[in-house]
């Protein structure tokens, strides 16, 4: 037998569509820890999208018509389109998280500044983690900020690990300190640790947001 379509829950599978079509998954529960930052970025979420049904329908079919201007090619090659509703969603929340007013049309797309990464410096007794850039932070652009918890130095792929750790805004000089920020948000680390550190660059008029750079440190004492 073969289905073409379903909707709910069989023996520990969920059957669901979305704009990809049909689709088959095992049913999980995710882990909810409700931390802070966890908590921060739901209730981003949740005021960008009261904003959105507060627009106007002018406004959201503007967003509508600019989902191909921000079209993207995925892992398979093919062109995906965002909805109105998830570009809007997705360069306000940028701008919102560097510290910039959201907007209520859509941008025209435009270049992101950017610089890239030299080094990074990890020292356990000091507790300094000390990231350094080619240059300081452009103009009209900021920089999200993101590290994985200390890691076995035998580690070399993360991914679902990386937590936000701060911003920087524009002009920001190199070299830059994490290491305050990264001691609020994981704790201290030992001699010999590895340390992952990714970086992506917001412009700070349209909220697009650039490849990500990363770069991992082996802590020193």
């Amino acid at each position: 037998m073969v289905v073409v379509a379903g909707s709910g829950k069989v023996g520990g599978h969920v059957a669901s569509r979305n704009r990809g079509g049909a689709y088959f998954r095992t049913k999980v529960t995710p882990v909810n820890p409700q931390t802070t930052p966890q908590l921060n970025a739901r209730q981003r979420l949740t005021t960008r999208s009261q904003a959105w049904r507060g627009l106007t329908q002018a406004q959201r079919e503007a967003w509508n018509a600019a989902v191909q201007a921000y079209a993207k090619t995925d892992v398979f090659g093919d062109l995906k389109n965002p909805t109105g509703f998830n570009l809007y969603q997705k360069l306000n929340n940028n701008l919102v998280n560097v510290g910039s007013a959201a907007i209520t049309l859509p941008p025209v797309p435009s270049s992101i500044a950017t610089v890239t990464i030299s080094s990074l410096v990890a020292a356990a007794g000091a507790g300094t983690l000390t990231l350094n850039l080619s240059g300081a932070v452009p103009a009209a652009t900021a920089v999200k900020v993101f590290a994985t918890a200390p890691q076995s130095p035998g580690v070399s792929f993360v991914k679902s690990e990386y937590r936000q750790i701060t911003t920087l805004p524009a002009a920001t000089a190199t070299p830059v300190a994490l290491g305050g920020a990264f001691l609020a948000r994981f704790g201290s680390w030992v001699v010999g640790q590895k340390i992952f550190v990714k970086i992506s660059f917001v412009n700070t008029a349209t909220g697009q947001e650039s490849q990500s750079q990363q770069i991992f440190a082996i802590s020193a004492a």
